[in-house]
């Protein structure tokens, strides 16, 4: 029997269920619902009106259904789910954007049915108000604990919730909680076990509370003042609507008991102020806070100023004045680092320093007040962690808000905020996006590679953050591999070519630079071997090769993958990330063991025999993939060399764990000392503690059109022309071209992942240019058919832009949603086009591609690889504004059967060898077998002088003509010297390298 007909009378219904709500007093207005859960709100996200899922992972949100329950409290259905939560996730019921906002302002607050699993979790539940739509609207939150079981009604009355300034916008809108332009609901689930739930019957209740009329708030939460100073606290009463006060309002303050002495450190004051009625909303008043100053060098002290409101909400928190630490030798800016690290340190306790080690994620610290309970020293933002809106004053202010909860500790230690800004200042919308790494490893242009580094540097300070964690210095070893496009190319060499980014983020080795206003501490990661994961090794999800087992010898271990920190650290790199994956060392008798957990690589090889003194900071959460339980995992990593834990939702829980650790001898606090020596010192190298805020003097050069001019040039030199049959390319400004492919006019599938989300997005995504409107731009005759539908008649070429759409890590593993191969939609544009005319392939993807099976009918093909937002660039060499110059930085297989294959290996027979690239616009020298004999001679010759620019010009003029002559007939015999003459060229060896390209064209 269906619920509904049970629910005969309201008599039955309590004799049914004895927690039925009572009748409701006879002056209140009835329930106005928000949800049944019947059918009536359908399971979609904006702009239309729905019910959505999200998380901070692919894992995190939770399922959903609309399930039938014989007990459902209202109707025959209920919102069901289930979740397996690790950071963040939950759900949200957004009204629509294009209809006109609720009006919330006549109830007393929100209620509706939970069926409780009396697990002691506490459930956030959220409001929006304001706003253009739910997603810019400001964040109210409460809490409801789960301590019961079966149905209860929970009732939330507007009056519990509290503002947020995180995930919404920064600054917020009015800080007034109106009412009036509501736009939904959210609900945060438990993360850290696995559960289910059921909800029913969202609704509106009773009449609305006069409290809510208005409230009082303060300019900030805390107030810090040189010694001798006077603290102003602004105090400031609104009401919904901004409408006049209607009842007075007064706010009896007085000074608290806090850290600082009264009568000694400052002059107690007390009073009242009074807002009478008709007062306009946003009126303020001040009180002041006289400091006393003495001779005496001191730690910051605290003075809290406790606020008692009569006729409006109190502020959320009681405002907190301070007395900036003062006198002590850390605060001594002339002194060497190395002495005020060591004065600081000797005045920090445990609890300081484990805070020092901890790094949270922006969204869990909500307005920031742990920061200051628990003495952070870092926090992040993951991917698509960002303000609202997404512009640099926003970022600004958020992390100034952060940062200014550090002037309530006892030391003023200020924050080191991180972002992952891997390709430019991806997270932020606007930013110069720059080619994936990838990209870069094929300009073979050192210098270039600098020049993004220093434009990312500058994009990211000016927005108030002092570190990024880039770049990757992994060797790719294999391209099914998710995070293949993060590596510079397949060979160590080139990667420690590419190396000069880390000067473009931090300037001059030795970190004299790092204070500037446009350089960032940069992060060497993924130490050590990432990129030579096995395919099927990976126990992580669904992933196959991510975070999997790298197995190798140590003389393969050494040349391949430690080389690149080898030279990082010679650079002077601030921060080294160790990889999620396991190492297995043949010989050594260890087996696979986290990265996290070799003491023997990250205190031993790194730390010790590599000399490196900057400090090491975990990846996300990946202490938690260590064996053990969370004690373990924390002595585990520490012990192991790990500085700083990025556990971005548990960060209480790791403190308090390596405080326990220490106390109980299992860390020792000399290790414990060591590590937050390391950090402080690269916070004083930064200048944080003399500019703790942001420097935004830099903020209009983001996105300007010189450092999209640099994006430009690196999307340019990126491009890899593997085949020009006829010399189609460069197009000609008089030729028809036909247009086409889904990665075209796609901005969001040409930048690829980690932009402004962590997986990326196909679609109009960010602010630039796609590749057809740099094709458009550059004055050519362009038509256009996404799908090749239009007819194709008439043309003198065709260019069909065809690749990957966004993916990040192991969700863009190939066997994990992913292979290497052109979707059918692509597959058709291509056969279509080439069928009907001469045509170009540009493939927009963060690895190769297997096209073998078309390559006969493809005239000109090229690997555009993720070339960022300047599709410019793309345009520039196809109409010959520039050449093509850009090189393989990794092997083009002919199958996936081949894979992994890299350079180097004894079996060589790819469909294009590691460092091919044919060119335009660029003579090719006359000559053969004599004419390289010369080249070689004069080569060495180069080499026994130290001449690295005459040297690499004569292996290119040799490589040139190999490629000639060898065109389209690349045999093993040809691939294989080819290749290895590009390693040789990068490791200075230039005659060797023209011996190798002589052989090659022998066997052409």
């Amino acid at each position: 029997m269906r619920r509904t007909a049970l629910l005969a009378s309201a008599a039955l219904l309590a004799g049914l269920l004895p927690w039925a709500a009572t009748a409701r007093a006879a002056d209140e207005p009835a329930p106005a619902p928000v949800d049944r859960f019947e059918g009536e709100v359908p399971f979609a996200p904006q702009p239309a009106e729905g019910v959505f899922t999200w998380g901070g992972d692919p894992d995190d949100p939770p399922t959903l259904r609309l399930a039938d329950r014989a007990d459902a409290p209202e109707g025959g259905k209920v919102l069901a789910g289930t979740y397996d939560i690790s950071g963040y996730g939950g759900f949200t019921h957004d009204f629509a954007a294009t209809a006109p906002a609720h009006d919330w302002s006549g109830r007393r607050g929100i209620r509706f049915w939970w069926d409780g699993r009396n697990n002691g979790r506490k459930i956030a539940f959220e409001i929006k108000d304001g706003g253009a739509h739910g997603e810019a609207s400001e964040l109210w939150t409460t809490s409801f604990t789960d301590d019961f079981t079966g149905w209860k009604r929970i009732e939330l009355p507007f009056t519990d919730f509290a503002y947020r300034t995180d995930h919404q916008p920064v600054g917020g809108i009015d800080h007034v909680l109106g009412l009036k332009e509501m736009w939904g609901y959210a609900v945060t689930l438990p993360p850290g076990t696995k559960g289910d739930f059921a909800m029913d019957d969202v609704e509106l209740y009773g009449r609305a509370d006069q409290a809510l009329r208005a409230s009082v708030t303060t300019d900030a939460p805390v107030h810090p003042v040189e010694e001798g100073g006077t603290a102003r606290v602004k105090v400031t009463v609104a009401t919904t609507g901004e409408a006049p006060l209607t009842d007075p309002v007064t706010v009896t303050y007085a000074t608290a008991d806090g850290t600082a002495t009264p009568g000694t450190d400052y002059t107690p004051v007390s009073g009242t102020l009074t807002f009478p009625a008709g007062t306009a909303s946003g009126t303020a008043r001040t009180v002041e806070v006289p400091t006393r100053r003495d001779r005496a060098a001191e730690p910051a002290e605290t003075i809290p100023l406790k606020l008692t409101v009569t006729g409006a909400k109190s502020p959320a928190e009681t405002p907190q004045i301070v007395i900036d630490a003062h006198g002590l030798p850390y605060l001594n800016a002339k002194l060497p680092v190395q002495k005020r690290v060591a004065d600081l340190l000797s005045r920090m306790s445990l609890a300081e320093k484990a805070g020092q080690m901890t790094q949270a994620e922006r969204g869990a610290v909500g307005q920031g007040a742990d920061i200051a309970a628990y003495g952070l020293g870092s926090l992040l933002s993951g991917g698509g962690s960002t303000p609202t809106p997404n512009t640099p004053e926003a970022w600004a202010r958020m992390v100034d808000a952060f940062q200014l909860r550090t002037r309530a500790t006892r030391l003023q230690i200020p924050l080191i905020y991180g972002v992952d800004a891997v390709h430019g200042h991806n997270n932020l919308s606007g930013a110069t996006v720059m080619p994936h790494n990838i990209g870069i490893g094929a300009t073979r242009d050192p210098r270039l590679a600098h020049r993004t580094g220093a434009v990312t540097a500058a994009e990211v300070r000016a927005t108030g953050i002092p570190w990024d964690f880039a770049p990757c210095l992994c060797v790719s070893r294999d391209e099914r591999w998710g995070r293949s496009y993060e590596s510079f190319g397949e060979d160590p060499a080139l990667v420690e070519s590419m190396e000069t980014v880390i000067q473009g983020l931090q300037g001059r080795a030795n970190g004299k630079d790092l204070a500037r206003d446009d350089k960032v501490l940069a992060t060497a990661k993924h130490f050590v071997a990432d990129g030579g994961t096995a395919y099927g090794s990976s126990t992580t999800g669904t992933y196959t090769i991510d975070q999997g087992v790298t197995t190798v010898t140590r003389e393969q271990l050494e040349d391949v993958h430690l080389a690149p920190y080898r030279e990082a650290v010679d650079r002077g790199v601030g921060t080294v990330m160790p990889s999620y994956s396991s190492l297995d060392i043949a010989g050594d008798g260890k087996g696979a063991v986290k990265m996290h957990a070799r003491g023997d690589m990250i205190n031993g090889v790194l730390k010790g025999r590599m000399g490196f003194d900057g400090f090491v900071i975990s990846d996300w959460n990946a202490i938690d993939q260590l064996p053990g339980d969370y004690a373990s995992h924390v002595r585990t990593s520490v012990n192991a060399g790990v500085d700083m834990m990025m556990v971005p939702y548990t960060y209480k829980e790791f403190s308090t764990a390596l405080a326990d650790e220490a106390k109980a001898g299992r860390i020792s606090r000399k290790r414990i000392d060591d590590a937050v020596s390391r950090i402080l010192t690269e916070k004083f190298r930064l200048g944080l503690f003399e500019h703790p805020y942001a420097d935004t003097s830099g903020a209009a050069a983001i996105g300007s059109r010189a450092h999209r001019e640099v994006a430009r040039r690196a999307a340019a030199e990126s491009q890899v022309l593997l085949k020009n049959a006829g010399g189609l390319l460069p197009l000609k400004k008089t030729e028809k071209v036909y247009v086409a492919g889904s990665d075209a006019d796609d901005i969001g599938n040409q930048t690829g992942g980690w932009t402004l989300t962590w997986q990326g997005a196909s679609g109009n995504t960010v602010p630039g240019t796609t590749i057809l409107q740099g094709l458009r731009g550059a004055g050519g005759n362009v038509t256009y058919s996404k799908d090749a539908s239009a007819p194709t008649g008439g043309y003198d070429v065709g260019v069909v832009v065809v690749g990957e759409t966004p993916y990040a890590e192991g969700v863009g593993d190939v066997g994990n949603g992913h292979d290497l191969t052109l979707s059918a939609a692509d597959r058709a544009a291509v056969d279509k086009v080439c069928a009907a005319m001469k045509c170009a392939v540009l493939i927009v993807s963060g690895r190769p591609q297997l096209v073998g099976d078309r390559l006969d009918r493809i005239d000109a093909l090229v690997a555009s690889w993720l070339p960022g937002t300047e599709g410019e660039g793309v345009a520039d060499v196809l109409y010959g504004k520039r050449p093509f110059t850009g090189q393989l930085p990794v092997t083009w297989p002919r199958s996936e059967a081949q894979l992994p294959i890299n350079v180097g290996d004894p079996s060589y027979d790819p469909q294009f060898p590691y460092g091919w690239g044919l060119t335009t616009l660029t003579p090719v020298p006359k000559g053969g077998t004599a004419t390289l004999r010369d080249l070689a001679a004069r080569a060495a010759a180069a080499e026994r002088r130290g001449d690295h620019r005459t040297g690499r010009a004569l292996v290119t003029r040799a490589r040139l003509l190999v490629q000639q002559k060898a065109g389209g007939h690349l045999t093993q015999a040809v691939a294989a010297p080819f290749a290895d003459a590009d390693h040789l060229l990068l490791t200075g060896r230039y005659g060797k390298a023209v011996d190798k390209l002589t052989q090659a064209y022998r066997a052409a």
